[in-house]
């Protein structure tokens, strides 16, 4: 995998957006791979397909590349709200892969977010656009990755560095199940991975996540067993890899 985007494709190229776009989308396609099955190259839609960018010949799973200068923020600008909102509620949604680069063309980070992970939680409604703009009242979105698991935040490329294929594929598959869920036992399941993500040490106590049992209360308010729910939750994660039993209401992340 080389880090240096191809320069060469831009001459004569005078739009910023532009070269950042022709620049990304070629890296990917001879550079990157299918994070599900490790199939090279991955395969380009033709243009301006509305929902995905990339997709594998091999398992089918389809992607869309996000990109920006400068370092990895949690608020990733996106399209329309409500045309978000629709995608990530039907079985259309692609995963997500976001590149950022360095002022010198070079890959900083690259990450892809399964698109199971992908809830409403994450999509923040920006302001409608003021009635002097062209397209007046046009409602925009930002990705909050802050409200994404960990698990959920699959890195190829961090800090410059680039991680080992196999551990991609096997961090890529690990959540796999969560596609198999209903929404709402998928939510639940998110919730409490959250939950153990703010718990900042590799060994945590099951009375250390019910201290989050206020907040899901909020976020569940019809529901009077939210202990009961956390507890089921935890052995989901338990039995899928994500945490470990180690015995007397002790965990341990894996």
């Amino acid at each position: 995998m080389n880090l240096c985007f191809n320069t060469k494709l831009v001459d004569g190229y005078k739009s910023n957006s532009q070269i950042a776009r022709v620049l990304t989308e070629n890296w990917v396609l001879n550079n990157s791979y299918c994070p599900c099955c490790g199939e090279v190259p991955l395969n380009e839609f033709e243009n301006n397909r509305p929902v995905a960018d990339f997709f594998c010949n091999k398992c089918s799973e389809e992607f869309e590349l996000k990109s920006k200068g400068g370092q990895l923020t949690n608020t990733i600008t996106d399209g329309a709200y409500s045309t978000m909102i629709e995608r990530i509620s039907s079985n259309q949604n692609p995963n997500f892969f976001f590149l950022t680069y360095s002022k010198n063309w070079t890959v900083e980070n690259f990450l892809i977010i399964p698109k199971q992970f992908f809830t409403p939680d994450i999509i923040v409604k920006r302001k409608p656009l003021s009635s002097t703009a062209k397209r007046a009242g046009w409602i925009g979105c930002n990705i909050d990755i802050s409200n994404v698991a960990e698990a959920g935040k699959v890195f190829l490329v961090k800090d410059a560095k680039i991680i080992d294929k196999k551990a991609v594929e096997n961090s890529f598959n690990q959540t796999l199940f969560l596609r198999e869920k209903s929404s709402n036992s998928r939510g639940w399941i998110l919730d409490v991975m959250l939950c153990v993500d703010s718990i900042k040490k590799q060994y945590f106590t099951l009375d250390e996540v019910y201290q989050f049992e206020n907040k899901l209360k909020l976020k569940y308010p019809n529901n009077n067993f939210i202990k009961d729910k956390i507890r089921q939750q935890l052995q989901v994660l338990r039995d899928k890899g994500i945490i470990e039993f180690v015995g007397r209401g002790n965990y341990k992340k894996t």
